[in-house]
């Protein structure tokens, strides 16, 4: 049985006319006569009764015909589904982003998609680097925004923007005069408050010192925490130093509630992480496009 078959019985039936249902679906009168007697001689069952030059319908045929109404009923629903998701009118987008992007960078991009794709139904987690590239690799997130490197073949990695690392200290932390300080200082002259491991800007920051001669083993880390806030939240407290995302610490450092020390480090992308072989949904594109226009536009630094 196939769909034509379904809609040439429906339009008969209704109609109790070949010509008039021939019209109306824009076929001969032949191969609507043929496609019924086709259905009824392939399941052996007479669906219209032909009185004269009239037809009309068996007992087999009405109890037929509540059928095929819903089947096509159910394929003008799957039409219309696939219509409206092309248009992005309804659907699901997973997004998954690590801590500094979701909180100071990501929320006007997935407000501006709200705005313009109110029907899809936008999922976020927030995480950290690994935990979202684990997310994109295993198709648990459709799209991810990360900060920092990411190192997985599977994965296209492309760059949104740049964002600057900072160390920064309380304002009466010794750092806080704005001498340059040396390699050997981050070892000797501060205990440390950092981002837990996975955590792309201590990951940057890592890379960065061990490409001048540092470990960072040998740093004193007399604490790790789960979230930028709670880093600088406890650095304000005084007595140590953290690295953190300049989107971060900015408006701390500028209304002199944390001091930035004299250590250069470069900076970071951020950027946004989609799975290679995977289908990409019209959503996690339109998401993307929105998030390049924002890294374009001056404000979004």
């Amino acid at each position: 049985m196939t769909f034509e078959q379904l809609s040439i019985f429906v339009a008969v039936a209704e109609r109790e006319h070949l010509t008039r249902a021939a019209e109306a679906l824009r076929l001969t009168p032949s191969a609507v006569s043929a496609a019924i007697r086709n259905l009824e001689a392939f399941y052996r069952v007479a669906l219209f009764h032909r009185v004269g030059r009239r037809i009309e319908l068996t007992e087999e045929g009405r109890q037929f015909l509540e059928e095929a109404r819903a089947v096509l009923r159910r394929v003008r629903s799957a039409e219309q589904t696939l219509a409206e998701l092309g248009g992005l009118m309804r659907g699901t987008l997973v997004v998954e982003a690590s801590q500094t992007v979701a909180s100071y960078w990501l929320p006007p991009v997935l407000m501006r998609f709200h705005h313009a794709h109110p029907g899809v139904d936008l999922k976020f987690t927030l995480g950290n680097t690994t935990s979202v590239t684990a997310a994109v690799l295993d198709g648990r997130a459709d799209i991810g925004f990360v900060e920092g490197v990411v190192d997985e073949p599977a994965l296209s990695v492309s760059r949104l923007i740049d964002d600057a690392i900072l160390v920064v200290t309380a304002p009466d932390h010794p750092w806080a005069d704005g001498r340059a300080l040396t390699p050997q200082d981050l070892v000797d002259g501060s205990d440390w408050v950092m981002r837990e491991a996975g955590s792309g800007t201590r990951a940057a920051f890592e890379t960065a010192i061990a490409a001048r001669g540092i470990d960072p083993r040998s740093l004193k880390v007399v604490l790790e925490l789960p979230s930028n806030e709670a880093v600088l939240s406890a650095v304000r407290a005084g007595g140590s130093a953290t690295v953190v995302a300049g989107v971060a610490a900015r408006c701390f450092v500028d209304a002199a509630r944390l001091a930035r020390a004299n250590f250069a480090l470069p900076p970071r992308a951020f950027s946004v992480l989609r799975h290679k072989e995977r289908r990409a949904s019209r959503a996690a594109d339109a998401l993307e496009r929105l998030a390049r226009e924002a890294a374009a536009s001056p404000v979004s630094e």
